[in-house]
């Protein structure tokens, strides 16, 4: 949907008659957000917060916080009662997940302040912002079709298509507009020392996806400040990027409604996956395991036992896009990605735009046999038809797009409970739950009983001095294992949680195995005294099972096992 000034304010004078085409619109957006019919809902908005005058939902510390084992609910009110899927609610509804979001994760992100002037010379988009007396400048290349416009254009992070094939965009005459990050945030911030720290001195708390969103809509106000001499077409633009910078892009489009098409390429953890499934998983980036440069240092709070406290997950964040377009891609051969969670989350998202009746805005391709953050020809049809729909507005394109790998994962019994109303994680058949006592088993000489009144049984196991194999499981000695025998009783997917207490980066990880399959490295198992973590998930038959577990380094502390088809701690 292309907005348009109205005729007593034409485009030309908008900067000299003090008004702004932002401005402008934001008395037209509360109207168009109140259609219902799926035709007329908007593809793109021409302010970057519709919903930026809704009051703040309470937002309550980790202590009153109720726990959510389930992926919340996204059509949920926050701290009231009751849900509405009317579209003329969703922009309330979005405002409130953001809130939530920049709460308890990422920290607020700063609005668009009064001084900004733009430029375009040489290619180059120059937009200089001033707050509180500091200036902070980025500058932007771009690639410009020839012609004389206006041109549908994509962000991309780092370069002008971010890390997919730039000729894509090239062969449909899209203009390509690069973000330097560095200029608001490095990939490793120094908190306090950043640039946007100078203009923002009391935010210092502030992940890198408060701060590069940020960013990102500042050069669209520069785009808008500069039409005049660089053509580009403000209502179908797009953003895009790969793996952090794949996050990135997600939080952009989420937070930024002028984005008419978000393309998130192997956001892993942090990004579409959602923590809540992440924490079921193995060796997967979780909330307790992420860059927290990235995020704010509270949401630590939230790792392990204490991530369905969390008010709302990822599944949300790719909902905040809604009404807009959003295509995910993944990559299977890379298990720190956590693509079962990615699925499971793009599931539960998808189900936002299902039933505002746009279910061909949102897709997702999750594939492997190709390197980290390259387009592999399968997906490049993908990628176009999304662009084509909504960048060149080919209306007739197909993206009704859902390749994925996981025909076997229950992804709905994340999303059950939601018209239900009971937050309960649904399971297909009774729990079947094993619970084995560490010490019970056969204990390896390397290994030592020891005596703690807050264990199972008042007991747990733990290495002896010096028992370390960092590099390989310790298979060659013969005292270096753990092994216990357990029967279940039916065919399923069980997931391995253990009780530790690791209270050190350098006593926090095992190798473990079930039956004759490979050893697993499970590092980054540190915990705040006695905690349930999961180990990781098997497909198992009926019958007699052996689980195995070797030390990695020295210290770890293990009390008791449980094999479970229900995937959270007791």
């Amino acid at each position: 949907m292309r907005f348009r000034p109205l005729p007593s304010c034409p485009l030309r004078i908008l900067k000299n008659a003090g008004c702004s085409l932002a401005a402008l619109l934001t008395t037209l957006v509360p109207a168009i957000a109140q259609t219902e019919s799926a035709s007329e809902i908007p593809l793109v908005y021409s302010v970057e917060n519709t919903g930026a005058n809704f009051p703040a939902p309470s937002l309550p510390d980790i202590a009153d916080l109720p726990v959510i084992h389930p992926l919340p609910d996204p059509f949920s009110w926050s701290g009231e009662a009751g849900r509405s899927t009317n579209f003329k609610d969703w922009a309330r509804r979005r405002a409130q997940i953001k809130a939530e979001i920049e709460h308890y994760e990422i920290g607020a992100k700063p609005g668009r302040p009064e001084d900004i002037t733009a430029s375009y010379a040489n290619d180059v988009l120059t937009v200089n912002v001033t707050v509180n007396g500091e200036t902070l400048s980025l500058t932007s290349e771009v690639i410009l079709p020839s012609g004389p416009g206006p041109f549908p254009a994509i962000i991309g992070i780092g370069r002008g298509s971010g890390s997919l094939p730039p000729e894509i965009f090239s062969e449909r005459n899209v203009a390509q507009i690069a973000f330097d990050f560095t200029q608001v945030m490095s990939h490793t911030q120094t908190r306090g020392e950043e640039p946007i720290n100078r203009l923002y001195p009391d935010q210092v708390d502030m992940g890198a996806y408060s701060a590069w969103p940020w960013g990102v809509s500042r050069l669209i106000d520069g785009l808008e400040l500069v039409q005049e001499k660089l053509p580009v077409d403000l209502a179908h633009l797009a953003v895009s990027g790969c793996s952090f910078a794949g996050k990135m892009a997600l939080f952009v489009g989420a937070f930024d409604e002028r984005i008419a098409l978000t393309i998130a390429q192997e956001p892993g953890g942090g990004g579409a996956a959602a923590w809540r499934v992440s924490e079921t998983l193995g060796e997967v980036e979780k909330l307790g395991r992420t860059n927290y440069a990235w995020f704010k240092e509270s949401m630590r709070q939230f790792a392990g036992g204490n991530v369905s406290k969390l008010p709302m997950d990822h599944h949300e964040l790719m909902a905040m896009v809604a009404p807009r377009a959003l295509f995910i891609l993944g990559n299977t051969d890379y298990t720190w990605l956590a693509e079962e969670s990615g699925y499971v989350s793009c599931r539960a998202a998808h189900k936002v735009w299902q039933t505002l009746g746009i279910s061909d805005r949102f897709g997702f391709s999750i594939v492997g046999g190709h390197p980290h953050c390259r387009v592999p020809d399968s997906q490049k049809p993908e990628v176009a038809a999304f662009v084509d729909k909504f960048l060149l507005g080919i209306e007739e394109t197909n993206t009704e797009i859902t390749t994925h790998p996981f025909p076997e994962v229950d992804y709905a019994r994340w999303t059950d409970w939601w018209e239900a109303g009971d937050p309960i994680f649904a399971l297909r058949e009774s729990a079947h739950t094993i619970s084995l006592e560490v010490e019970n088993g056969n204990v390896g000489a390397d290994w030592m009983t020891e005596a703690d009144d807050d264990a199972s049984n008042g007991k747990y196991v733990t290495t002896r001095a010096g028992a370390e194999s960092l590099e390989d499981a310790p298979t060659g000695s013969e005292g270096a294992m753990i092994t216990l025998p357990f029967t279940v009783d039916a065919d399923g997917r069980y997931a391995v949680l253990a009780r530790l207490n690791n209270a050190g980066n350098d006593s926090d990880s095992l190798w473990v195995k079930v039956d004759d399959g490979d050893f697993l490295q499970r590092n980054g198992l540190r915990t705040d005294g006695w905690e349930w973590l999961t180990l990781n998930n098997y497909r198992l038959s009926a019958g007699e099972h052996t689980i195995t577990i070797g030390y990695r380094e020295n210290g770890a502390r293990l009390d008791t096992l449980r094999i479970s088809t229900y995937p959270f701690a007791p």
